[in-house]
């Protein structure tokens, strides 16, 4: 009995042994493996249904885009990127990230206009969207029959690409400038599945934002705007040196228009705060054809101001919602003239 519980002590510690051995060569091929796996960033300050939040994955937006291959290089960290100073090769980025997220297989737009970073653009829309999910009972609104008002669409058409293949919304975009607009309506023209959901409109009168643009017969779920935020050309130019700059940890003197822009997407006389003062006074004019008038604002010291007009005209709700890509920090205010009650029975 006593040699049979010794044998069974052996056979114990034995089979320890091996287990032992066993879990440690597993620990050390899954750190092993570990190592291999290059582990993306998350971008924790972007809205969480952002596409974009963990970054660019270069090998397959090459693949997408295959001119981007020139412009992407391996940075002191380790990982890959692209000059964002350079404007051919912010371009080529979008045009390799709309088609890989979006669907979105022909799209470009003329020299020195507005190439927006994608990811800001796309939690604009996503926020607007939880706006109208917290309006909607709890449900996000979708769909062609949920209708958009894009103020400046600009040549890039960005806003509605995003909200219609994400929600699969409807937009109206409108502009003072001509060639923003056939460049929109050549993207729209060449990717089928945009044609019945975006339609444009030339502003006809540039000191005014929703006169000429919204009818009677009208009823968006909201607008959009992304306004010029510079007073001059030359405030914008140096604006875009500090910029450049910045991204290229230089000093120079010279604008590189890296995201581009044309003087109505950039500068208007009396800068944003004008604009936006404009905007508040003109939205009351039409309470009931539009539930959510939005605005991104740049300048943080313009709210108070906003805020002021917007109570002058009686918008019954204000809301501002902060939103910030990367090192910046931006917001844009939300405000209806819907009492409770018809917020209540808007059909969405």
């Amino acid at each position: 009995m006593v040699l049979w519980l010794l044998n069974m002590k052996q056979v114990i510690y034995y089979l320890w042994n091996v287990w032992i051995k066993t879990i440690t060569t597993l620990d050390y091929l899954s750190l092993s493996n570990m190592k291999k796996i290059k582990i993306k960033a998350e971008k924790i300050n972007l809205h969480p249904r952002n596409k974009h939040r963990f970054g660019y994955d270069f090998e397959q937006l090459i693949q997408c885009c295959f001119e981007l291959k020139d412009f992407v290089f391996t940075n002191k960290y380790n990982n890959q990127t692209i000059d964002f100073s350079n404007p051919r090769a912010v371009k080529l980025l979008n045009k390799a990230l709309l088609i890989s997220d979006y669907e979105i297989q022909n799209w470009d737009i003329p020299k020195n206009y507005l190439c927006p970073p994608l990811p800001g653009r796309a939690d604009y829309i996503l926020y607007v969207a939880d706006l109208l999910t917290e309006s909607n009972n709890g449900i996000l609104p979708e769909g062609e029959n949920i209708q958009g008002l894009d103020i400046g669409i600009g040549a890039n058409c960005i806003y509605p690409i995003i909200g219609n293949t994400t929600y699969g919304w409807s937009f109206v975009g409108s502009d003072i400038d001509e060639i923003a607009l056939q460049n929109c309506k050549m993207i729209i023209g060449q990717n089928e599945k945009l044609i019945d959901f975006i339609s444009l409109q030339l502003q006809t009168e540039p000191r005014f934002i929703f006169k000429n643009i919204i009818t009677p017969e009208d009823r968006f779920a909201f607008t959009i705007c992304n306004p010029p935020f510079h007073a001059s050309a030359l405030e914008a130019a140096k604006a875009n040196i500090r910029k450049t700059n910045n991204l290229e940890n230089t000093k120079s003197n010279q604008p590189s228009l890296n995201f581009g822009g044309q003087s109505a997407e950039l500068w208007s006389v009396g800068g944003e705060i004008r604009f936006l003062t404009q905007m508040a006074f003109e939205s009351a004019r039409f309470p009931m054809n539009c539930f959510w008038f939005t605005t991104l604002v740049s300048k943080k010291e313009n709210l108070n101001s906003l805020y002021k007009t917007l109570q002058k005209v009686n918008a019954v709700t204000i809301k501002t919602i902060e939103m910030a890509q990367g090192q910046k920090t931006s917001r844009f205010v939300a405000w209806t003239f819907l009492s409770e009650n018809q917020q209540k029975s808007w059909k969405f």
